[in-house]
């Protein structure tokens, strides 16, 4: 099983290739991947903190996709506040296509 761990937009993710993931919303800037990690067959490469060679092949398929809704409660007991707010993160949905060293 040949995965890796990438970096986009600050946060990690674990991918495979051939699978669809959610990443955060970019926007208008172009979404750059690093890899931090690939593992083949057992055998693991680790960056320090980035692997230069490696490359992953992606392709953009949702740019503005919303995830489902989050509730926000707040409540303080004996003094009858409750506010409730609630949001949906946008995402940006990619297909890793390939994994390569």
């Amino acid at each position: 099983m040949k995965y890796a761990v990438i970096r986009v937009n600050g946060r990690q993710y674990k991918v495979e290739e051939k699978e669809e993931v959610l990443v955060d919303f970019a926007g208008k800037k172009e979404i750059k991947p690093e890899v931090l990690l690939i593992s083949e067959e057992g055998k693991v490469e680790i960056g320090k903190p980035v692997l230069e060679k490696a490359k992953i092949e992606f392709k953009v398929l949702a740019e503005a996709e919303k995830g489902t809704k989050i509730d926000v409660l707040k409540y303080k007991s004996k003094s009858r506040y409750k506010k409730h707010t609630g949001f949906r993160p946008v995402f940006t949905r990619i297909l890793i296509e390939k994994i390569s060293i």
